[in-house]
């Protein structure tokens, strides 16, 4: 295939296909080959499409029918753009088709040879601060990275089924759906999956021997929308969830009804080993803290800092960072590509600053507190936006919130919380509600914490990987849109 659209060791390919095995096949074709993989997800519009192609210079795309009239309608803008490969089972003008040339190919092949900081895969970050950045990540980083810790965030076995619900753009897909079950000789399970439905995720848990999962928090906040007592999990045994904090009261809703504990890991698209887990994560019987994100994952130096690149003590809030020097750890991205000054400005001193503010006690459990630019701070108190979202969730009326800071004329600014109601309370007073849910946070968490406005809303603005865009309400409440 690779012959046949002109590529080489060393290109680039960007990839946008559903959960279905052609996907796998590209990852794998890709590795052996030597192409770098960009991944995307469906949901992807022409003008996201565009930006991608033009950035990172791949010289083939491969989609389907869903997205094929996208790709057509900005090809001609990208230059680098050579060889469009269409997953179909009919034919496309100016496209080649995928399982045409793939049944047309012979069984033997030659593995391209690469080194370890050989280009493997780019990632475009979730964007919710200026336009998405490509993260680069190394055939070390993805590649041997499993086989140093990974039995520490998923602990799988030859006898482990694996059911990773991320979306096949998301670092965590390459994670949970291929290289770490490759690594342990686990199965992987697929559901196309075209929507999150509740129902079905359910269904399939309870028809399936699927022992392990993975879903983001939007998730397990699904989830427990529903009567869990009325399912019957057989063979499920460990649930992991990552890419922004789960609420504690959505962990004891999860773990009163079904029994099963919900471990949190912590990272970023740069940090490889969750949605990171290069950073912090909960394994298998370890002692669970709800709300925290867990311990450093095994070979990892990751401390509280200040702004000097100080090491923080216990109980002190900073930046979460990572040691990267003398040596730089196996697993960090290798750098954002053709950006060199957005590398420099994420470290400090001796270490990778996340961009996350935190607190880690005195067992080493680190606390999450929110992203830097995420948190309020209101008459001199700084408030982490998650502690408020995990009061406001633990009240039955709420189904998901967000918190950012609001501008105010006495306090500089104040918290306000962008709320989703569950269905039953749709047609409530708000007026009453709104005392209600303040009075409860002021009760949950301190009442300097509480949210002094509140605006109740059908949906939250979010990326395609299901993070909240706090970024994009507090532009709203600050008049930047």
């Amino acid at each position: 295939l690779s012959d046949i659209c002109g590529l080489h060791k060393g290109d680039r390919v960007m990839l946008i296909l559903p959960r279905i095995p052609e996907w796998w096949l590209v990852n794998v074709a890709c590795m052996r080959t030597g192409i770098s993989l960009v991944l995307g997800t469906s949901q992807l519009t022409a003008k996201d499409i565009s930006y991608r192609l033009q950035a990172c210079k791949a010289k083939c795309i491969i989609t389907n029918d869903m997205l094929a009239s996208a790709v057509d309608a900005v090809a001609s803008d990208c230059q680098f753009l050579k060889t469009k490969l269409i997953v179909s089972e009919g034919r496309r003008d100016g496209w080649l088709n995928f399982n045409e040339l793939y049944k047309a190919q012979p069984a033997d092949h030659i593995c391209v040879k690469t080194k370890i900081q050989d280009p493997m895969v780019i990632y475009f970050t979730s964007g919710t601060t200026g336009s998405p950045k490509m993260a680069e990540h190394s055939q070390g980083s993805l590649g041997f990275r499993p086989v140093i810790s990974e039995r520490y965030w998923l602990d799988l076995t030859p006898e482990d089924m694996m059911w990773c619900l991320s979306d096949t753009g998301w670092i965590v897909a390459s994670l949970g759906s291929v290289l770490d079950p490759w690594v342990f000789g686990s199965c992987v399970f697929v559901h196309s999956l075209p929507r999150a439905e509740s129902t079905t995720i359910l269904n399939t848990l309870s028809r399936f021997p699927i022992t392990t999962i993975f879903g983001a928090p939007t998730l397990f906040r699904m989830l427990v929308q529903h009567d869990l007592t009325s399912y019957k999990f057989m063979s499920l045994q460990h649930c992991v969830s990552g890419g922004e904090p789960l609420n504690p009261e959505v962990m004891e809703q999860w773990k009163r009804t079904t029994g099963l504990t919900i471990c949190e890991i912590y990272g970023q698209t740069e940090t490889v080993r969750s949605n990171g887990l290069i950073i912090c994560m909960v394994k298998k019987r370890m002692k669970i803290k709800p709300g925290s994100m867990g311990k450093t994952a095994p070979l990892y130096d990751v401390q509280i800092i200040d702004e000097n690149a100080n090491v923080l003590p216990p109980g002190q809030e900073g930046e979460i960072a990572i040691r990267i020097k003398p040596k730089r750890p196996l697993g960090l991205f290798s750098k954002y590509i053709d950006n060199p000054e957005k590398t420099a400005s994420s470290e400090c001193g001796n270490f990778f600053i996340t961009g996350d503010r935190g607190t880690m006690d005195e067992e080493g459990y680190f606390w999450f507190l929110g992203r830097s630019d995420d948190v309020i701070n209101s008459s001199g108190y700084r408030i982490g936006p998650s502690e408020v979202e995990n009061a406001l969730i633990e009240h039955p009326a709420v189904a998901e919130s967000a918190a950012v800071s609001s501008p105010d004329p006495l306090r500089g600014e104040v918290v306000k919380a962008f709320v989703v109601l569950s269905p039953a309370f749709s047609s409530c007073d708000l007026e009453k509600l709104t005392l209600e849910l303040q009075e409860h946070v002021k009760k949950v968490t301190a009442p300097y914490k509480y949210p002094r406005k509140m605006e109740f809303v059908q949906q939250l603005p979010k990326t395609n990987t299901g993070k909240i865009k706090r970024n994009e309400l507090r532009n709203k409440e600050w008049g930047r849109m």
